[in-house]
């Protein structure tokens, strides 16, 4: 990670991330970071967990795949790790029972999900009807060894965070900065700008997509938050200056190619997924099912298809 007030990745870790060098496409790993902040995010709801920790682990997250590959680590167990880690540093700490028991029923509905969607797809393959059942969720016992290797999970993925991560955790998140930067262009009088704007810096205007792409380890806090304002601003058509000579963004110190940078990454998140998408990374969360999809995609010469 690079010297600064906040650790970014690097110019090489950004043009070839581990998990690309083992032969994970960049679309794939881009889903699969998204899903295991979804399921960060999805975690913190049922722990009744404060937003700024849940943001916290999200960004430990998505920094933690700069550093490490996930053919050697599943993003359900570092999911977990950064969650109770960043519970930590924000002075709200879970129980590991808690987050295990939450976990658990998080991954077992993803999985009944999965197993729906594959069935209802080979129904309609054969023009039968597709049957949909309850998720029947029992609880694990506490003296059963998938409790007590969960719980070894969370304390691994913790330890594997800081150690990767040269225990440089320091996360700056951007929502002062945007009240501050909408006080100076004059926009915080607009509701509507306010909470288009808020949203984008969750990388969606909905609550279900929340910092699921990794531009809080790529890029500053202003030029992130200058793209939030550039997307609001384009959506509600509102003007603001933007001649080469008086550019609104360069009054923050930000530069036109990182905002576009971000706002790609941002508009990502809207582009349709196929059904086999959402099952593929859905059987993806343990680092055997991303093996066992590389051995699939596996070429005789052995690179990946």
């Amino acid at each position: 990670m690079s010297t600064s007030l906040y650790p970014l990745a690097s110019l090489p870790q950004i043009e070839k991330t581990p998990s690309r060098e083992d032969g994970i496409p960049g679309d794939l790993e881009e889903d699969l970071r998204a899903y295991g902040c979804k399921l960060i995010h999805e975690a913190g709801i049922l722990l009744k967990q404060k937003q700024v920790a849940v943001a916290t682990a999200q960004i430990l997250f998505q920094r933690f795949w700069f550093a490490t590959s996930m053919k050697q680590f599943g993003i359900g167990d570092i999911g977990m790790g950064a969650l109770y880690l960043a519970s930590k540093l924000e002075e709200c700490p879970v129980r590991i029972r808690d987050l295990v028991n939450v976990y658990d029923l998080l991954l077992q509905r993803k999985a009944h999900i999965r197993a729906q969607a594959v069935a209802s797809s080979l129904a309609s393959t054969s023009s039968s009807t597709p049957s949909w059942s309850e998720l029947k969720y029992t609880p694990m016992s506490y003296f059963g060894n998938t409790f007590y290797d969960l719980k070894e999970a969370v304390v691994v993925a913790e330890m594997q965070i800081l150690k990767r991560l040269g225990f440089n955790l320091t996360v700056v998140l951007p929502y002062n900065t945007l009240v501050n930067y909408l006080r100076v262009l004059g926009l915080t009088s607009r509701e509507d700008v306010c909470t288009k704007a808020w949203g984008y810096l969750n990388d969606a205007p909905s609550v279900e997509a929340r910092l699921q792409t990794p531009v809080y380890a790529l890029y500053s806090v202003p030029t992130i938050v200058c793209a939030a304002i550039l997307l609001t601003t384009r959506h509600l058509g509102i003007a603001l200056p933007s001649a080469p000579e008086n550019c609104w963004w360069e009054l923050f110190d930000a530069e036109w190619e990182d905002l576009s940078s971000v706002c790609g990454w941002i508009m990502r998140l809207y582009r349709e997924r196929s059904l086999e998408d959402h099952t593929r990374v859905m059987g993806m969360v343990a680092k055997k099912g991303v093996r066992q999809w590389l051995e699939e995609h596996r070429s005789v010469g052995g690179e990946v298809r």
